[in-house]
């Protein structure tokens, strides 16, 4: 399942296998894949939820034209998890309209 090929990043090497958060669990990567290729490849589907239905959305486009992929990343919504590169110690939350789910 793990993305190989990118039609718009051009260099689409992967580094070292590294570790991040998925809302607080941990799992692997590889340096320098996106974000997106990382979760797919560990069978993760879902990145948000619509504000207005709570409807799930994950990889849509892959090139960072749409919106469905957005996560909140090191605590920054709305980041296109297909156009970002992952890195060492990234937290990556699902996002649930604007921001991620409040805890509690």
């Amino acid at each position: 399942m793990r993305i190989h090929e990118h039609p718009i990043i051009e260099d689409f090497k992967k580094g070292r296998e590294i570790g991040f958060t998925l809302d607080g669990s941990p799992m692997r990567g590889y340096e320098g894949e996106s974000v997106a290729a990382a979760l797919k490849a560990s069978g993760v589907t879902t990145h948000r939820y619509t504000s207005k239905l709570n409807s799930p959305r994950g990889i849509f486009c892959a090139i960072g034209r749409c919106t469905d992929c957005v996560m909140v990343i090191d605590g920054k919504p709305n980041v296109r998890t297909c156009m970002t590169p992952l890195a060492e110690g990234m937290s990556v939350q699902t996002q649930h309209g604007l921001t991620p789910r409040k805890e509690g």
